[in-house]
């Protein structure tokens, strides 16, 4: 009896244990891997966020040909241009049909909007208008051209629709750069909304500035890309998709026209977008990505792909259009393929949305357990590391909020952090702080007082007299000389011999340790590297590298130009007019680690004055050093920095010719390795 309670359990226990593994694992077996941001904005692998439930090729008796877009109505229904059959259909999410929409009317229906009380918009491209359509399929209102005069010649072949409660209809025009066409509810010309700005760089407004009218008419013009695809949320807020690399390819537009999101999508074909349920916006890229953000642009989930012709679910071939519905179901059209697919939300995904809901509504405490859990699962996902930073934060653990939005690199979050334990810091311990100031401020008036009168410090003079005889030392100190007194100082390196190359190369070298200092030490919330991330060779090469390539190029112009400086006076100049940097840049670097956003103008003009400041004694070094006149000083500058181009161009062409070379002989070696150990 004991044996069979035993052998019971036992058999209990392997069945629940193969039930977990197989309820762990029911969400890794897709077809594609899904991704979320670290803090690095990096794309690192979390768990499965939707799993692919259901493939459409057919509604009813009918195979879908060439599908272009998908709404889903409030009555549940799905809404599908099915543009190859020049119709609408109207289907069950089951894929039962319901209704066909538009028959003999539409000739080529690419998008489609379905509004609250179910009346269905269609833009046709190929009869270039919008068709407003009943929910029975009766054909109410027919949207063609506007005749108005603002809207003159501009192309008008609508490819996609959406619709305001106001009955504001936006359209999507076909090569149209001026942005979304707004018409009112009877078709009036109400302007453009929305426009992309023209990618204008350094080169074009040069162009600009020198070219006659004869040579900007024979240059290409210069068009913002056209708008791809609209969404509109409950809200009344306009999205937007648009493809290439000169705009920001989402955007959420206010009643302005303003962009009030900042995604970071790197994808170059977007073709659709859609708000979800939690304001979380999806857009669908033509190669079969489907991205997931925040209503602010956070990035959540990334999954999806290209189809390699296994035809797996959740693979696409070319996705043209995109919707989900209350449950946060997504249907991705494939016009490819000629398939919707269906995905539903995990668990994971549920519980990322739980906790996404409660954050967007202020409840930040109670978005606390459930971004603890998600971090359990992956505690690189950094929005949720956000969240928790935020929900700390709101509890008055500004300590902890710290640890959090360091995590996920938030250096805004970091910063009102930062500002609270700062404040908390001063309200313990300011009196203690005025009291050791003042306690110092005492000794240093008693020192000398007593110095005055007993003469203390004078064995720390005379060991002070005894380094100033130590050569070296003396011309490594004339630095603090050279900054109250530049003029003086070139005077001295030029006539004086107040410095050498041993003396000015320590002081370069000096200059080094404190770039690094900058570079590796500054504030993380002023700090423009990541967080453990150090290339020691190449700052060498750097600083070295463009230091001594300044120094020869200017030696080089002034001897042409007949400068009186030698090589040593020039290479002491240039290292003693870095003063201001060496002298000043550690209190900045000190100062950034304890300043915030709300003081980083304080941070951003010490860093003006210094560079400021050295170069100003850059030109005045020239200028004395050589004996030039203002106008040929900034002759040579000007001609030093031509020939730093040219000398750089030339270095890169010996690297690739030295580079190919190389490779060559590699290859030849390789060859010849390769037919002797074939011939034995």
């Amino acid at each position: 009896m004991i044996l069979r309670k035993y052998k019971k359990l036992m058999v209990f226990l392997i069945l629940f244990i193969l039930f977990s593994i197989i309820n762990t694992n029911v969400y890794a077996d897709t077809a594609y891997k899904t991704y979320t941001e670290d803090q690095n904005s990096d794309y690192v692998e979390t768990q499965t966020a939707y799993m692919p439930v259901q493939t459409i090729t057919k509604v009813g008796s009918i195979n879908l040909n060439a599908p272009s877009d998908i709404k889903i109505g409030a009555n549940g229904y799905l809404y599908i241009a099915d543009t190859g059959n020049k119709r609408v259909i109207v289907a069950t999410k089951d894929g039962n049909l319901i209704n066909t929409i538009g028959n003999g009317i539409l000739s080529k229906p690419v998008g489609l909007f379905v509004t609250k009380d179910n009346m269905i918009y269609v833009a046709d491209e190929a009869k270039k208008c919008v068709f407003a359509f009943a929910n029975n399929g009766n054909l109410i209102k027919k949207f063609s051209k506007p005749n108005a005069p603002l809207f003159g010649n501009d192309v008008f072949i609508p490819e996609k629709v959406a619709v305001d409660d106001r009955g504001d209809i936006f359209m999507v025009s076909k090569g149209n750069t001026n942005g979304l066409i707004q018409l009112s509810q009877s078709g009036s010309f109400l302007g453009y909304f929305g426009a992309n700005s023209a990618n204008v760089n350094l080169l074009t407004i040069f162009q600009k500035a020198i070219f006659t009218q004869y040579q900007l008419s024979r240059m290409l013009k210069t068009v913002p890309p056209s708008i791809t695809n609209i969404a509109i949320d409950k809200e009344g807020l306009i999205y937007t998709i648009s493809q290439g690399t000169q705009v920001s390819p989402l955007k959420k537009l206010n009643f302005q026209g303003t962009n009030i999101i900042h995604a970071d999508l790197n994808d170059k074909y977007p073709t659709a977008v859609t708000v979800g349920p939690y304001k979380n916006v999806f857009v669908a890229s033509q190669n079969g990505f489907i991205y997931e953000y925040t209503k602010e642009g956070n990035l959540l989930f990334v999954f999806g792909g290209q189809d390699d012709g296994s035809q797996r679910r959740g693979l696409f071939n070319s996705v043209s259009g995109i919707d989900v519905d209350k449950n946060g179901y997504l249907y991705v059209i494939d016009s490819g393929l000629n398939k919707i697919e269906v995905f539903k939300p995990t668990e994971f995904a549920d519980l990322v949305h739980n906790a996404l809901q409660l954050y967007q509504n202020g409840e930040y405490k109670k978005s606390k357990g459930p971004w603890m859990e998600v971090l359990k699962m992956n505690s690189l996902f950094n929005f949720a590391n956000i969240g928790m930073g935020d929900a700390l934060y709101w509890e008055g653990d500004y300590r902890g909020a710290l640890n959090y939005y360091g995590l996920a690199n938030y250096k805004e979050g970091y910063s009102d952090a930062f500002w609270e334990v700062r404040n908390e810091w001063m309200r313990k311990y300011f009196v203690y702080a005025v009291f050791y100031f003042i306690t110092f401020i005492v000794l240093v008036w008693l020192i000398k007082k007593c110095n005055k009168k007993y003469g203390i410090l004078k064995p720390i003079k005379k060991f002070k007299n005894i380094l100033d005889n130590i050569k070296l030392l003396r011309e490594v100190s004339f630095i603090f000389k050279f900054i109250k007194h530049p003029i003086d100082g070139y005077y001295g390196i030029k006539r004086e011999n107040k410095t050498s190359y041993l003396s000015s190369s320590i002081v370069l070298f000096i200059f080094f340790i404190i770039y690094i200092l900058n570079k590796y030490e500054t504030g993380y919330i002023f700090r423009t590297v990541k967080i453990g991330q150090y290339d020691l060779l190449s700052d060498i090469y750097y600083v070295f590298g463009v230091f001594f390539l300044i120094v020869i190029c200017n030696y080089l112009v002034t001897t042409i130009n007949d400068g009186d400086g030698t090589f040593k006076d020039i290479y002491s100049g240039f290292t003693y007019s870095l003063a201001p940097y060496i002298l000043l840049k550690p209190f900045v670097i000190l100062l950034s680690n304890v300043l915030t956003f709300n003081e980083s103008f304080i941070f951003s003009f010490a860093n003006f004055v210094i560079y400021a400041w050295v170069l100003i004694l850059v030109i005045v070094m020239i200028k004395e050093i050589n004996d030039f006149s203002l106008g040929e000083t900034f002759k040579v500058i000007f001609l030093t920095l031509f020939t730093m181009l040219i000398v750089t161009l030339v270095l890169f062409v010996l690297y690739v010719l030295i580079s190919q070379l190389v490779d060559f002989i590699t290859s030849v070696y390789r060859e010849a390795v390769y037919r002797v150990e074939n011939s034995k």
